[in-house]
């Protein structure tokens, strides 16, 4: 498996122990222990953050047996505000589980050696930037493999287990650290780019130690995903001209010998060419490609490529066209893939010679964190639900039946989950729109209540069936038990449902999709559930555009809170990290078409407002600058309109501090309280 392409993904809780399956587990989850003493603290921000245990990505063992997972455990006493993660594992009979590494430093990404001996992740116990470690799971201490100048970040075993391949930037070389401590460090955009690149390290597990490690790549190139050949004896991995999120649709593949010598370009097709993964015989290359059309909405494809005559071919359409690679069967006769499912992600089968995908994971709820045995008939995931929290779920491929393993969060939850359902609706020219629908706690038929509008970000994002109860920047659960509809719309531009749809809000920010938004809203009002003098509107990035932007053409919302959201266009070109992005989506650069920008930025129709806006912002993101929120505050202050303005320090895009999140989260519930309950 082509681990590279396999980020943590954390989500969830800690482990308890019966193993049940996955529907019974859906209905017992409904309950559960009691309502709190105090209404006002009965599923607080406050409780939630810190009572809830995150749970990362599944990692099963080649025999599928074990399957290593981790748990982030909120730290929010005295000067922490952190996450402390660690690596779990539970037996896939769910008969034992244990806590495998401890310590006050995170240890996370979890791989298992080929023959399953032995187990690596990342830490930065060592004090020197994250490095590998090793554990054999069985007993015994930890010991360091890498000894790293750098960080590693992405990292893989050879299939044969004496080697490691890791991805490392380019460290402080001694002049720039002597300019640093002279405070002659000036920086001139585009020179003195530091670059990811190759690195092996020699694995030993019986001298445990530090291995020797080889550099294996070097030059102006940027280094992302990779993967070992079956005979270890290439490399191949994707790459850019640059490091920065803005150079994707420049990205090549190539290979290099794993013992070092030339690289050699292997695939560019003028686009994005990604996610490179070596049929099991070595004959085949798969990866990702927008077919030489880079566009930010996104289309892409699984191409195949012939490693013997050079020929290429696309097996077969996927359903949104974006898939993720996960891995080859051993047999080499299917790939399979990950790829937003409407309001669900599921894992896909694709037959590599060609045909249609086959689906393998099925029902209620949404996945994420797959992986496969070494033979393919096993798989792990995390599954979760509207009132099913994240947990660890096992399965056989050839028929999908999946038991639960772990119940990581038993006891959190304070009464039952809001109730939650997706539904569809015609937006005004026929389009049809799923939205997911979390109903008051102590909802009653019949009876009118406030709503809340939740934008997703992206726009390319969507809102699947997750946990209503999780913990975040707005608290759904919370939410709910204060009496609110929330209406979480999947509206044109948002991913899962197909190339067509996610491209249907180009050149059209905030006026087909809110469009979408509001006939969801008049639905909840026509059929007698929403009051419609009492509506908000919040959303983080995308979702902070549209709350900014949706009251320069409504007053129907009496409260509005702006996450982190684009305001102007035109200034953010100019400013974000990612400069095409904009124009890829209006066709044009603002000085091509400085009317199109203007109309679509909420600064340039801010004389419209009237609607109360709290704005938060993290102060060191650089995908939308704290400057976009800072321009519709002073001009909000300065017309009058009621408007706070809240920024967090050392936060990028996301917030990412435990007690920033039970911030935000109760701001919100106070401008709320004040405005619209």
């Amino acid at each position: 498996m082509n681990k590279s392409l396999l980020p943590a993904i954390l989500l969830a809780f800690i482990l308890s122990g019966c193993t049940t399956p996955l529907t019974a587990a859906a209905e017992s989850d409904q309950h559960g222990n009691g309502s709190a003493n105090d209404a006002d603290e009965l599923w607080s921000p406050k409780y939630m953050v810190e009572n809830f245990k995150r749970v990362g990505g599944t990692e099963i063992s080649p025999d599928g047996e074990w399957i290593a997972f981790t748990i982030s455990e909120p730290r929010t006493e005295g000067e922490h505000s952190d996450f402390l993660t660690h690596i779990h594992l539970v037996t896939a009979d769910g008969a034992r589980q244990f806590q495998l590494t401890r310590g006050d430093e995170s240890a996370s990404n979890p791989q298992w050696s080929p023959d399953g001996a032995y187990l690596s992740f990342t830490t930065t116990r060592g004090g020197d930037g994250s490095q590998i470690w090793m554990i054999d799971p069985k007993g015994g201490e930890a010991w360091q493999v890498t000894e790293a100048d750098g960080s590693v970040a992405h990292y893989q075993w050879s299939r044969n287990g004496d080697r490691i391949a890791f991805t490392m930037v380019d460290p402080q070389s001694d002049e720039d650290k002597a300019r640093q401590r002279e405070r002659r460090d000036v920086n001139v955009e585009g020179e003195n780019l530091r670059y990811a690149h190759l690195y092996t390290v020699a694995v030993d597990p019986e001298q445990a130690k530090p291995g020797d490690i080889q550099r294996l790549t070097t030059g102006e190139f940027h280094v992302g995903s990779f993967d070992w050949s079956p005979d270890d004896a290439t490399i191949a991995f994707d790459h850019q001209p640059r490091p920065g999120t803005e150079y994707w649709p420049q990205t090549s593949i190539s290979t290099v010998p794993s013992d070092s010598g030339a690289v050699e370009l292997l695939v560019d097709l003028g686009g994005k060419d990604a996610s490179p993964l070596y049929s099991p015989d070595g004959r085949y290359l798969a990866f990702i490609s927008d077919r030489g059309e880079p566009r930010w909405p996104g289309y892409d494809v699984i191409m195949v490529k012939s490693l013997s005559d050079g020929s290429m071919n696309n097996p077969g359409e996927t359903f949104d066209d974006r898939p993720m690679l996960l891995d080859w069967s051993p047999d080499g006769s299917h790939i399979y893939y990950m790829e937003r499912h409407r309001t669900s992600v599921d894992l896909f089968a694709l037959p590599a010679a060609g045909g249609n995908y086959r689906q393998v994971t099925e029902g209620a709820g949404m996945f994420f964190g797959f992986s496969l045995s070494a033979d393919g008939s096993r798989l792990a995931a995390i599954h979760q639900g509207f009132a099913v929290p994240p947990d660890v779920i096992v399965s056989d491929v050839p028929s999908f039946d999946p038991v639960r393993l772990t119940r990581v969060n038993e006891g959190y939850e304070q009464t039952e989950i809001a109730r939650a359902e997706v539904i569809s609706y015609e937006s005004y020219d026929g389009m049809q729109i799923e939205s997911v629908l979390i109903y008051p706690l102590d909802y009653e038929e019949g009876k009118r209540y406030p709503v809340l509008l939740h934008v997703h970000g992206g726009p390319t994002g969507v809102f699947g069936e997750s946990y209503v109860a999780a913990p975040q920047v707005y608290p759904l659960q919370k939410f709910a038990a204060e009496g609110y509809f929330i209406l979480r719309p999947n509206f044109r531009g948002s991913g899962g449902y197909g190339r067509e749809f996610r491209f249907a809000n180009i050149s059209d920010w905030g006026f087909g999709d809110l469009q979408d938004m509001k006939a969801g809203l008049d639905l909840l009002i026509g059929q007698g559930k929403a009051d419609p003098d009492r509506q908000a509107i919040m959303g983080w990035s995308y979702g902070g555009f549209m709350s900014s932007f949706a009251i320069t053409q409504t007053d129907r919302f009496k409260a509005s809170m702006v996450g982190a959201g684009v305001t102007n266009l035109v200034s953010f070109v100019g400013t974000a990290d990612i400069p095409s992005f904009l124009p890829d989506y209006f066709e044009g650069n603002y000085w091509e078409n400085y009317e199109r920008f203007k109309r679509h930025s909420a600064i340039f129709n801010v004389e419209n407002i009237r609607t109360p806006t709290l704005i938060l912002h993290p102060e060191q993101d650089i995908r939308v600058p704290p400057s976009q929120g800072y321009e519709l505050y002073i001009a909000l202050d300065r017309m009058g309109v009621d408007t706070k303005m809240v920024t967090y320090p050392r936060q990028p895009h996301g917030l990412r501090e435990p007690k920033f999140i039970i911030d935000a989260a109760e701001r919100q519930l106070e401008w709320l309280e004040k405005y619209v309950k």
